[in-house]
């Protein structure tokens, strides 16, 4: 039981009198006493909160950043009519309110054996999975002098996926893509890319491009077209250690590196290759593999990066080249979103980046922090010289790093949160028209 405000105001309003003007026990009791009565009763009359039955319905995903809509049934099986307040707790990263008000709070009223719906939207903060913790009911009686209270678990779970911020680049990748498979006005030969048909000579064509075996055949010159290398395999390998927690601008390494992920996977996908996704720090974390639609594909990499977490463990890049290396058993684009900090890549990455490049092409990418940048950037006074001189140190070591990686044979692609993701689908791009996936 639970009293409401409207009891305690009553039992002030009687016993103030009575206290002041004839203070005695008889006199608070001739007060409270109906009053205790009245609150039994209210409380025998209000309706049963164990017997109510609630079911859920909604969204059961969404992107972070954008709102969810989660629909909450209460039926009421008993046969006084419900009057009260209902709470849909969810954890505090959901921020869960009921629609029309600020709160996770729902004002309730269902007639015997009818059913209402209450909608309440999330507003997520955080990737992952979502899940609600209790509804709390407080039934009031006729009165409005006490409650009943109880609550129910009803599960639910809403996983808040990435954002792909990214995904306003595509169509200018996909573009590229497009003149790179030909489907423009002239048709060109890159090299290493693959024969795709012959076609007859237009006036301005190549003439290194003329099949003059088939021109031999026929009476009209004959050209070859040629197409990027297609059906082949991307491996994109995403560093889930301690380095991957750190914060660049307003997120952190990992999700930065993710939204590149997610516009290599769709730009991929587009131009015909099989994309797989490996997360790993001194296991496993989370793996996509398999040859599928290129709708389904992004799909399921998206699925799979919503519940990934920063480990604050020290990568085990051993671990991880072997684990890429089984995972990529033919010649493979290995796509490795790491960091290019001096002692993890030099300690860790180095020593394992021959066995990669031996039998794959390997692209190393990496989110450079702002912050470094506008520290060399800075100038007016003793401190921002130092603050400068530390940027540009910095600077200068990542660029040595980078150099050295280069040489034994990677791509290395370095840059801010907010151009990684471009940065890496071009280096992709440049790959393919080069023939070299």
């Amino acid at each position: 039981m639970a009293l409401t405000g409207r009891a305690a105001l009553l039992a002030a309003a009687g016993s103030l009198p009575v206290g002041i003007l004839a203070p005695s026990w008889a006199g608070m009791l001739a007060v409270n006493a109906p009053l205790s009565l009245a609150i039994l009763c209210d409380y025998a009359l209000a309706a049963p909160v164990r017997s109510l039955v609630f079911t859920r319905s909604g969204d059961t995903s969404v992107r972070l950043g954008d709102s969810a809509s989660v629909l909450l049934t209460v039926t009421n099986p008993a046969r006084r009519r419900l009057r009260g307040e209902l709470r849909d707790a969810w954890s505090p990263s959901a921020r869960a309110v009921a629609a029309g008000t600020g709160d996770s709070r729902h004002s309730v009223s269902v007639p015997p054996g009818e059913a209402r719906r209450l909608l309440t939207l999330l507003r997520p903060t955080r990737r992952g999975d979502r899940v609600p913790d209790r509804v709390t009911v407080r039934s009031r009686g006729p009165l409005g002098l006490a409650t009943r209270q109880g609550h129910h678990r009803v599960p639910w779970a809403v996983r808040v996926l990435p954002p792909f911020a990214s995904r306003k680049h595509l169509p200018s990748r996909v573009a590229r893509l497009r003149e790179l498979d030909g489907r423009t006005s002239a048709l060109s030969r890159g090299e290493g890319t693959e024969f795709d048909s012959l076609r007859p000579y237009v006036p301005g064509d190549d003439t290194r491009s003329i099949d003059w075996r088939a021109t031999a055949r026929q009476s009209a010159v004959a050209v070859r077209t040629w197409r990027p290398e297609r059906d082949r395999h991307i491996l994109v390998v995403l560093d889930t250690g301690r380095t991957s927690a750190g914060r660049v601008g307003d997120v952190p390494r990992l999700d930065a590196a993710m939204d590149a992920a997610l516009l290599l996977t769709a730009l991929a996908a587009r131009a015909g290759d099989r994309v797989d996704l490996l997360a790993y720090d001194r296991r496993v974390r989370a793996r996509v593999r398999g040859r599928t639609a290129p709708g389904e594909v992004l799909a399921r990499v998206v699925d799979a990066m919503a519940t990934l977490e920063p480990q604050l463990v020290e990568t085990d890049m051993r671990g991880m080249s072997t684990a890429a290396l089984a995972a990529a058993p033919q010649r493979s684009l290995i796509v490795l979103l790491t960091t290019l900090d001096k002692a993890p890549a030099e300690e860790g990455l180095l020593p394992v980046l021959p066995q990669l490049t031996r039998r794959h092409t390997v692209i190393v990418a990496a989110v450079a922090d702002p912050r470094v940048e506008e520290m060399a950037r800075t100038r007016g006074d003793v401190d921002a010289i130092y603050q400068a001189a530390v940027g540009a140190g910095a600077q200068a070591e990542r660029t040595r790093t980078g150099e050295r990686l280069q040489r034994h044979g990677a791509v290395v692609v370095d840059a801010l949160p907010e151009t990684l993701a471009p940065a890496l689908a071009d280096a992709y791009l440049a790959l393919k028209a080069a023939g070299r996936l």
